[in-house]
C-alpha cells in the first residue's frame, strides 16, 4: 500500500506481485517528486535483467545515475524501473549479483541525499536480503499484493477498486453491472483498468453504466468465456449452448494451453453449483432473487457453521455473482436431472480420455442429452386435460 512515509524520505522501494499497481504508484511518485524537486535531468533506468550480466550492468547504471549531478542544477530523481533481481530466481541468487547488491546497500547508507531521490520498482522481493532491509531502514517500502482467484475476498476488492475508478471518471455503475464486469475480467488489475476506461468512453455523456453496457463492450478473459458456456447450460438454452461450445472448441484449437477436458471440468463445476443451489433453496438458506443487492444481503446472513469447509461446496467461497445467477438457473432443472447430468459428464470424461472419438461430437452429444427435456414435458397439454 502507498506509504505516507514516502513524503519525507528520499529513497522508496515499491514492490509486489501486483505489477499494475506497482507501476502506477511508481510512475505517480516519479512525477510528483520530479515536480517537487525541479530540474530536467531526472532519469529512468530499465532494471529488467535476464541474466547476471544484465543485472550488473543495470546496477552500474544506477550508481552512475546517482553520482551524476544535474547538468543545469536543481534536483534529480532516479527511477530504477522493473527491477527483476530482488527475489529468489536464478539471476537474483547469483553470487556476483548478491555481492553487487550488498555493496550498493552499503553505499546507499552513506549517500548524501541532498536534492537526489531514488525510486526502485520491482516484482516480488525477498525481504531477507540486505538490499531490501537497507531500503526499508533508510527509506520506505510499499508493497502491492495482487488479487488472486484463491483469495475469498478478491471480488469484493476488485469491485471497490473498479467503482472508485469509475467515480473518478464521473460515472456510476449498478451493482449487478459491477459484479458482471469483475466476473468477466477476473483478478487482473491492469485489464480491469482498461475495461473501466472502455466502459466510460462507450456510455459517453450518460452517467450510469448498466449490465447491457458491460455485455456490449467488456472483453471476457479465458475463464469468463468458459462462464458463458456454463451459463448457457444453466439457462437450458440449447442453441446458445451449442454456439458457445463451437466458439470454445475453436479457441482450444488456437491455444495450446486450453483443452476439451478443461471445458468439461468447467461444465462439471457449473452442474455442481446448480445442485448446491437447489440444496440451499430447499433448506431455506437462500432464495432466488432478481435484485443483486438483496441477494448479497441474504448471502451475508447465511450462518457459516452450517456450510461445508470444502471450497467447492461452500457458497461463501464462490464468486457471489456466479451463485446469484445459479440460484435463478436452478429452477430450470429438477434435482434428478442434475444428478443425471453429472453421470453424463462422467461418461463424457471417460470417452474423452479413453477413446479416439471426435471430441467435439462427444461434448455436443453430452450437452444435448443434458439440456433436452423429456418428450412428455415437451407436449403441450390442452387446457383442462387431466394430468
Amino acid at each position: 500500500m502507498p506509504s505516507a512515509a514516502a513524503q519525507s524520505v528520499s529513497c522508496v522501494l515499491i514492490c509486489g506481485d501486483d505489477e499494475y499497481g506497482v507501476k502506477q504508484r511508481a510512475r505517480a511518485l516519479f512525477n510528483q517528486w520530479s515536480a517537487e524537486i525541479g530540474g530536467t535531468d531526472h532519469e529512468t533506468i530499465d532494471a529488467a535483467a535476464s541474466n547476471s550480466g544484465d543485472a550488473l550492468k543495470a546496477l552500474a547504471r544506477l550508481r552512475e545515475g546517482l553520482q551524476t549531478l544535474p547538468f543545469f542544477g536543481g534536483g534529480k530523481v532516479v527511477w530504477f524501473q522493473n527491477c527483476s533481481f530482488l527475489g529468489e530466481d536464478r539471476t537474483a541468487s547469483a553470487q556476483a549479483v548478491t555481492e553487487a547488491l550488498g555493496a550498493l546497500a552499503q553505499e546507499l547508507k552513506k549517500f548524501q541525499w541532498d536534492n537526489v531521490r531514488l525510486i526502485v520498482s520491482a516484482g516480488k522481493t525477498d525481504k531477507r536480503k540486505v538490499f531490501y532491509k537497507t531500503l526499508e531502514k533508510i527509506g520506505s517500502v510499499e508493497t502491492f499484493v495482487g488479487w488472486s482467484a484463491d483469495d475469498r475476498d478478491w471480488t469484493a476488492q476488485a469491485e471497490v477498486w473498479a467503482a472508485r475508478a469509475l467515480r473518478g471518471l464521473s460515472k456510476e455503475i449498478s451493482d449487478e453491472a459491477l459484479a458482471s464486469l469483475v466476473s468477466n475480467v477476473g483478478p487482473n488489475a491492469r485489464q480491469l483498468s482498461g475495461e473501466v476506461e472502455k466502459l466510460s468512453l462507450y456510455v459517453g455523456e450518460r452517467p450510469r453504466i448498466n449490465v447491457a453496457d458491460v455485455d456490449a463492450v467488456v472483453t471476457r478473459n479465458k475463464q469468463a468465456r468458459a462462464f458463458a458456456l456454463a451459463d448457457a447450460l444453466g439457462d437450458r438454452n440449447l442453441p446458445r449452448l451449442l454456439k458457445c461450445l463451437d466458439e470454445e472448441l475453436w479457441e482450444v484449437r488456437r491455444d495450446s494451453q486450453r483443452s476439451e477436458i478443461g471445458l468439461l471440468y468447467g461444465l462439471i463445476s457449473k452442474v455442481r453449483v446448480l445442485i448446491l443451489s437447489k440444496e440451499l433453496i430447499s433448506r431455506k438458506l437462500l432464495k432466488a432473487e432478481s435484485d443483486y443487492n438483496r441477494f448479497k444481503a441474504q448471502l451475508a446472513r447465511v450462518p457459516t457453521e452450517v456450510l461445508p469447509e470444502d471450497k467447492r461446496f461452500n457458497p461463501l467461497a464462490m464468486s457471489p455473482y456466479i451463485l446469484f445467477k445459479a440460484l435463478s438457473q436452478a429452477r430450470n432443472y429438477r434435482q434428478e436431472e442434475l444428478i443425471r447430468a453429472m453421470d453424463l459428464l462422467l461418461e463424457c470424461n471417460q470417452k474423452l480420455v479413453s477413446r479416439s472419438l471426435e471430441t467435439s461430437m462427444v461434448l455436443q452429444e453430452t450437452l444435448v442429452g443434458i439440456v433436452t427435456r423429456p418428450a412428455r414435458e415437451m407436449v403441450r397439454q390442452p387446457a383442462g386435460y387431466p394430468v
